[in-house]
């Protein structure tokens, strides 16, 4: 046998020996010469790795982690900003989670911070989604509602950022903090447009539950949030936090709940609206209001689905009811896990798919609807002949002298 053959049976032996010995190694080794074999033994798998964790407290203010690997992670404010709590500014993050190392959710959220994740780049469109987890402002819930919606997205060219808002349990009013951490993520999005490859014009945001209350409001006080933050110091004084489109999924109480009558903007955002119906009665009576209000002020491609059967992510549900999943979670393949689905039909209607910089039919139907008029259910047809509402009529001869003589 020549040894180049004599090498290659001892490297093929060699690599047997080391496939075989996991059950090698778990044989009793005392046994004694000729006894029986021990029956080898599988050894159990390692436990999971690379598991994303919370980096440690410094002096410093505190330093975000990914949750992800790959992720851009950039806090949201400057260490000396009147935004933030400077007290708590070093405590670091607490993650808690769902499964063996699949993260659920964060709390301790005092350095609020967004997270960039890429879409394909061979597909890239240029949209960017902002994505505001749920939790009841308790929790915030970014395994989900935040990591596992950036590989949906990525398949389609999407981009995708995580959003990490400070909390109501941890001291913060979710209308005014949690609100400003949305808005300024907006603004920190769209001015690292060109580091990203984003169009600018692509960039809005997908809140679910309190997530979407968060949502819901960027649409509505962007305009306030800019002029109050138009300030010398502020490198992104003159970068807009207008959403340029909205996801509010299974939301909280939007700024219309409750009787409130916030004003709407001319140039409002199209917003995708969706939540369970009879099984999630509340949210889906904030889904309407949201959109009954859009709706009646003419603001244009504002899409709805109440679906009749599913819950509330993390309610009881009785043994023959669907799943009570969150996300883009099929709910047990019910027809209410197909709205990611309905949602990128809405997405590609309106234009966001098409390639970066080409204008969007959202774009096109903001700027025609801006001298909208607001719509009203009592409204009817005017009648042949009858001026249109707001024109100006001359008085007759008889109307001028109030009767004929």
């Amino acid at each position: 046998m020549n040894p180049t053959s004599l090498s290659r049976i001892r490297g093929s032996a060699a690599i047997g020996l080391l496939l075989l010995s996991p059950l090698i190694l778990a044989a009793d080794p005392t046994s004694a010469p000729g006894a029986p074999a021990a029956t080898a033994i599988l050894l159990p798998p390692p436990p999971p790795m690379g598991i994303p964790a919370p980096g440690p407290k410094t002096d410093k203010p505190y330093a975000p982690q990914p949750i992800l690997p790959g992720g851009v992670v950039i806090p949201l404010f400057p260490p000396d900003s009147a935004y933030l709590n400077h007290d708590k500014i070093r405590e670091p993050e607490e993650y808690h989670f769902w499964e063996p190392g699949e993260i659920g959710y964060i709390v301790h959220i005092h350095n609020p911070s967004i997270e960039f994740h890429p879409g394909n780049s061979q597909l890239n469109t240029g949209a960017a989604i902002i994505l505001a987890a749920g939790g009841g402002h308790r929790t915030l819930n970014v395994g989900g509602e935040g990591a596992d919606d950036v590989h949906f997205f990525y398949n389609h060219g999407i981009n995708t950022i995580i959003l990490r808002n400070r909390l109501r349990s941890d001291g913060y009013e979710p209308k005014v903090d949690g609100v400003n951490d949305a808005l300024q993520a907006i603004k920190l999005v769209r001015a690292h447009a060109k580091d990203w490859n984003l169009d600018p014009n692509k960039i809005g945001i997908m809140g679910f539950s309190a997530g979407a209350e968060l949502a819901a409001a960027a649409t509505l006080q962007w305009a306030d949030f800019d002029r109050k933050n138009d300030v010398p110091e502020n490198p992104l004084a003159k970068v807009s936090s207008r959403p340029d489109f909205a996801g509010i999924i299974y939301p909280g109480p939007s700024p219309f709940a409750r009787g409130g009558t916030p004003t709407i903007p001319r140039d409002a955002p199209p917003a995708f609206i969706t939540c369970a119906g009879w099984g999630d009665w509340i949210h889906a009576v904030w889904a309407n209001e949201y959109f009954t209000a859009l709706l009646n002020d003419g603001v244009p491609n504002v899409e709805m689905h109440i679906y009749a059967r599913g819950h509330h992510p993390g309610d009881k549900v009785g043994p023959d009811e669907p799943p009570s999943t969150g996300g883009l979670t099929n709910r047990g393949n019910i027809a209410y896990g197909t709205w990611p689905e309905r949602f990128m039909d809405w997405f590609r209607d309106l234009g966001f798919l098409n390639k970066p910089g080409v204008e969007t039919q959202a774009e096109k139907d903001v700027a025609a609807n801006l001298n909208r008029v607001k719509k009203s259910a009592v409204w009817s047809p005017p009648r042949p002949g009858a001026p249109a509402p707001g024109s100006f009529v001359a008085p007759t001869q008889a109307g001028s002298a109030g009767k004929a003589p």
